[in-house]
């Protein structure tokens, strides 16, 4: 199959203009395939030879103007078209698969209750595995959808659909869209509908998780409404589509994704159990965030897909700073969890080989597969970062005159970052343009370190800069009360660089805090008293925000090997039992967990590091027994067990089918034990079929997927890699669990044989089953826990000695600079 560049794009553009396309589905013929009918109607500007990409199980005909087309023409996924100039009706039949890795129309049946449910997934090149298209952003057309479904079926699309006497369903045309926007979603799904603003809002999910969908509703559907009023408060253009429907939908593989009027959502945001706050969090920023694409991305689109951050940083930005604003009585403070959890991801991509500016050179960014390789935390976090830091210096009325200027300008059109950045400086009077050669064109992770000179009252604090960006920062200014408390001194706004030292007035603060209020994006680093203090009293600062600055702070020094691992660890014990920030606990102990007990401490020293977890988790046990903070409680259960390094406890919970001053055992932790039994070699395979048994849904096949290859047995572990990388037959969401469960730190000498095994199986998967799988293999099947310079030297000769595809490629880059980085803190 051939990738689309860059410049045929450009060509393609250049000569084809696409007014509309009539899409036919008939999703009745089986399951393993659908047929598809796809009518095109165009302007060739002039004459001259072009192609449509398809990528059918079976091409049945094509016909330009009436007049056949050779099927046999088909050219992996390119139909090649000879035009006069003109209008042309293009007519494509074809029988197409269903897809079980979540590209193109993904096919799902329900284990709970045996139902099916299909939906299409078509973002970047995957309209082709669905309909007949001229597949590139900038060729937008209006859209008329019809499918022929089962009887019990209903049929979701972009726009209102409605079955007709015939029983097809029929979405009204849509405005000019993208092809990677185009939506269908069928199934029995159970609905919730309502009307907001004069327009009908709906969400859907799966039969078997309606109660939970029902629970969930008053809020789910309270945020949307909150967020579509505070958008147009923000925004001058209006919704520009005629309904707003939200399908939560089976084995998704992003969080959600933007397609207009019809929203997809993986419906793990449909919790079947306990959750915490930050958790509703998430799920109400997903939902600001895939609606904010209604404008930026869905009206105002890309050209070419070296823009993406336009689409993603844009939204995370706003996705975050519109929950904050429009809900913030569910939710206090949501840049907390974006400082601790998403701007981390930004900064780990940052300092990789693989990093890149947010806004790539158009050369850098030749083809869809190397498009794809950018949607990561850079185009998310950092970017969103940029962003946040760009209102701060800009001020938030110019920043949203700009964008709707630019809206204005492109609605319904393609935009470029020359349009975005002119339209923003056409608000200001500022350098908007130099501005965005400094953020949005440069790469790596600027670091910020106070100085302080002086005696006495008088203090000069310089801002000592390794970088190359300017920053405008909140500097707080801290002292330490008689009690021990650090308290608030003053707040000092600067620039970076300064133009002077700032002086300060009064005795030499306790703690100097550089980026105050997270407003920018760098590393920080301390003062000699500013660390003292830093260490010694981190649960005495008042502010969490300001915590969550100072903790990032230490987590990228251990990630640098300026603070030691069990220093780190040492903090968290001192100061994690008396947090009360919930996004602070599960970021601190996640970090812990995963990458300090996991990677950077050595196998001799694990068991004192997941001890120290445990001990932080058993003191949020004592600290939550009167029932008041149910968030911190549940956090520190899932520690406690993740933690474990004896079966005893958590299998008493397990037996009793509860923790002892609750809460009581829901699904998701009761896998969550039985997975850490497996790992622990305290359970089998009679004890997991019997909780299958207990629980039968998606879910519960994950689990036990996950519990199975956890097993510290010979027999386990090599069916677990022969269902994993000897046949296609698992899932996307199958294939994840199983590789979670196969490689543990505990059973490294039971899978040592696997590691040099992974890199061929690896490459071989992603050839056949394309960039999905092949980003799941790298995520999730690669051998993290194998932290040594053999490993790493075999991981390099593969990378350097074997083609891969593009997708397989980038995630080992990035597995093998992290595993880089672990040998380096392991050294000290």
């Amino acid at each position: 199959m051939s990738v689309l560049t860059r410049d045929e794009a450009q060509t393609r553009a250049q000569l084809l203009d696409v007014h509309r396309y009539r899409v036919d589905l008939d999703l009745t013929t089986g399951d393993e395939t659908f047929e598809s009918t796809s009518t095109v109607r165009f302007t060739a500007r002039a004459a001259g030879d072009t192609f449509v990409e398809l990528k059918p199980a079976t091409l049945h005909s094509a016909t330009l103007d009436g007049a056949p087309l050779d099927p046999a023409a088909l050219d992996g996924n390119r139909l090649p078209l000879s035009l006069t100039e003109g209008e042309h009706e293009l007519r494509v039949t074809a029988t197409m698969r269903y897809s079980r890795t979540g590209e193109g129309m993904h096919r799902f049946t329900d284990p709970t209750d045996g139902e099916s449910y299909v939906y299409t997934q078509l973002f970047m090149e995957d309209v082709q595995r669905v309909f007949a298209a001229f597949d590139q952003p900038d060729l937008k057309a209006v859209f008329e959808v019809a499918v022929t479904a089962p009887d019990d079926w209903t049929v979701l699309a972009n726009g209102i659909t409605e079955r007709q006497p015939d029983g097809t369903w029929k979405a009204a045309p849509t405005p000019l869209l993208s092809t990677y926007f185009v939506c269908v979603a069928a199934g029995p799904w159970h609905s919730v509908r309502t009307e907001h603003a004069g327009l009908p809002f709906g969400i859907h999910c799966r039969r078997s998780l309606a109660p939970h969908l029902d629970a969930d509703a008053d809020e789910i559907l309270a945020v949307t409404k909150a967020c579509y009023d505070r958008y147009h408060e923000k925004f001058d253009e209006p919704y520009p589509f005629d309904s707003y429907d939200q399908a939560f939908v089976p084995e998704f593989n992003a969080g959600a994704m933007e397609n207009p009027g019809l929203v997809t959502f993986r419906d793990e945001f449909v919790f079947r159990s306990a959750v915490t706050v930050t958790e509703r969090q998430t799920r109400a920023m997903v939902i600001a965030h895939e609606m904010a694409h209604m404008w930026f991305g869905d009206l105002v689109t890309l050209r070419w897909w070296d823009d993406i951050w336009l689409n993603e940083s844009f939204a995370e930005y706003m996705g975050y700073q519109t929950v904050n604003e429009a809900c913030s009585d569910l939710f206090p403070d949501t840049w907390i969890d974006f400082g601790v959890t998403r701007k981390a991801w930004g900064y780990e991509a940052d300092q990789r080989p693989s990093t890149h500016p947010v806004a790539p050179d158009p050369e850098a960014v030749p083809d869809t597969a190397s498009a794809l390789l950018n949607f990561d935390g850079i185009s998310y976090a950092k970017g969103a970062s940029a962003l946040r830091q760009l209102v701060t210096w800009l001020g938030e009325k110019d920043f949203l005159a700009g964008i709707n200027i630019h809206f204005k300008r492109h609605k319904f059109g393609n935009a470029t970052l020359a349009d975005f950045i002119d339209n923003l400086a056409a608000a200001t009077d500022r350098d908007v343009h130099g501005w965005a050669e400094q953020w949005l064109r440069t790469t790596g992770v600027d670091t910020l370190t106070p100085r302080l000179d002086g005696e006495g009252l008088h203090w000069n604090l310089t801002v000592d800069r390794a970088g190359t960006r300017p920053h405008r920062i909140s500097v707080g200014v801290y002292d330490r009360d008689p009690s021990g408390d650090l308290v608030l001194r003053e707040h000092r706004e600067l620039d970076v660089p300064q133009d002077a030292p700032a002086g300060l007035t009064g005795p030499r603060p306790a703690l100097v805090v550089l980026n105050d209020g997270d407003l920018t994006y760098t590393k920080l680093r301390f003062d000699e008293v500013s660390a003292e203090s830093a260490l010694r009293g981190l649960s005495r600062v008042p502010d969490p925000l300001t915590r969550a600055v100072v903790w990032n702070a230490l987590r990228d020094q251990v990630r640098d090997g300026d603070l030691a691992p069990a220093d780190h660890l040492a903090v968290a014990g001192a100061h994690l039992a008396e947090e009360t920030e919930l996004a602070l606990v599960q970021g601190v102990l996640a970090f812990a967990r995963h990458q300090i007990a996991d990677r950077y401490v050595p196998a001799d020293q694990r068991p004192a590091a997941l001890a120290t977890i445990s001990g932080i988790a058993r003191a949020l046990l004592r600290r939550t027994e009167d029932g008041e903070a149910p968030g911190l409680r549940l956090t520190a259960v899932r520690a406690f067990v993740d933690s474990a390094t004896t079966p005893d406890k958590i299998a008493s919970w397990l037996d009793e089918g509860t923790v002892h001053g609750g809460p009581e055992l829901d699904p998701e932790l009761r896998w969550r034990i039985l997975a850490r039994l497996a790992v622990l070699g305290a359970t089998d395979e009679a004890a997991i079929a019997a909780e299958l048994e207990r629980d039968p849904s998606a879910t519960g096949r994950e689990g036990a997927a996950r519990c199975r290859a956890a097993l510290p047995d010979p027999e386990a572990k090599a069916a677990a890699w022969s269902a994993l990388f000897d046949s296609d037959d698992l899932s996307n969401y199958l294939f994840t669990a199983t590789a979670q469960g196969f490689w543990q730190p505990e059973q490294a000498d039971l899978v040592s044989e696997y590691v040099p095994r992974f890199y061929e199986a690896a490459v071989a998967l992603g050839d056949r089953r394309g960039p999905a799988m092949a980003e799941a293999a790298g995520r999730y099947a690669f051998p993290a826990y194998a932290v040594d310079a053999d490993s790493l030297a075999l991981g390099e000769r593969h990378l350097a000695d074997t083609p891969m595809i593009p997708a397989l490629r980038r995630k080992l880059v990035d597995q093998l600079d992290d595993l880089r980085r672990a040998l380096k803190v392991r050294e000290g």
